[in-house]
């Protein structure tokens, strides 16, 4: 993740049937249905598409996934998210798709931005999931860009370039950043090409809003409101100016509002975990939703 945010920085300155689900509207998210069993949310993050889980709901059968994608994120229109904050309105469509849908407490599971999904729906709808899994992202990622103490009002100047950045940058100096970006968040070159191609296809406002969404919006105080099972993985990418035990306190202290959090951090992946380890991956989240 500290490599990507680097980046960001200089550059920017064949599975079971799916059960039938009440019909949902949204123009903020849609949500496809796989498999049976239960029911396991599954969110991908800034600019991805949910194609990244399709290796993770391959090896893990017996579940119902309900695979959110984000409007302007991947090739689908901005609708509703094309003007406007994006981080909390669409937090609060994968809850109302978890109450319309009448999903009994499930599992929700989130990749980067998708992770601060997972802390809000969680935080903000106590009783809703049963356990909350977050892949590599910090409750105040604002943190990362400023001193210690920093606060959303004071890393909102640097939230505000990278916005303007991500949003009017095109050609071939957009397609050079996120190439660029993505090397720094997938460590496996051979899995990349689709990767830059989400968020190539990504509307770039969107992505930017959703960016300064995330640099602006301290969720330290919602994970006080997560009374159930909380796993997060993270890594270390390699050039990071941290050490492995400075990023472990990082994370101990970020996640201290939620003591039943287990904290682990996996060797030798860049910012996708579920594609640079899948197999350490998948048995994480296979102990993660087979936990009492």
């Amino acid at each position: 993740m500290i490599r990507f945010l680097l980046l960001l920085l200089a550059g920017f300155g064949a599975v079971p049937a799916a059960a039938a689900m009440p019909a949902f509207h949204s123009n903020r998210i849609s949500v496809e249905v796989r498999g049976s069993g239960p029911d396991v949310v599954l969110i991908p993050g800034l600019s991805s598409s949910p194609r990244v889980w399709d290796s993770t709901i391959a090896a893990l059968p017996g579940y119902r996934y309900h695979l959110v994608h984000v409007s302007g994120f991947a090739g689908q229109a901005a609708g509703g998210n094309a003007q406007g904050p994006v981080l909390a309105p669409v937090a609060e469509e994968i809850a109302r798709y978890i109450s319309e849908g009448h999903l009994t407490n499930p599992a929700i599971v989130g990749h980067s931005m998708g992770g601060s999904w997972a802390i809000m729906v969680a935080g903000r709808h106590p009783g809703w999931v049963s356990r909350v899994m977050v892949v590599d992202m910090m409750p105040f990622l604002g943190a990362m860009f400023a001193a210690p103490g920093a606060t959303p009002d004071s890393v909102r100047p640097i939230a505000e370039q990278i916005r303007n950045g991500i949003a009017t940058t095109t050609g071939e100096a957009r397609r050079a950043q996120i190439t660029q970006t993505i090397a720094g968040m997938v460590r496996t070159e051979a899995l990349r090409a689709p990767i830059v191609e989400h968020s190539l296809t990504s509307d770039p406002v969107v992505s930017g809003q959703g960016f300064y969404d995330l640099v602006t919006t301290d969720l330290r105080p919602d994970l006080a409101n997560i009374h159930v099972p909380l796993t997060v993985l993270y890594v270390l990418p390699a050039g990071a100016p941290l050490t492995a035990e400075q990023m472990d306190g990082f994370y101990r202290l970020s996640y201290a509002g939620a003591p039943q959090a287990v904290l682990r951090r996996i060797s030798d992946s860049y910012h996708f975990i579920m594609l640079d380890q899948p197999e350490v991956f998948h048995a994480a989240l296979r102990a993660f939703l087979q936990a009492s």
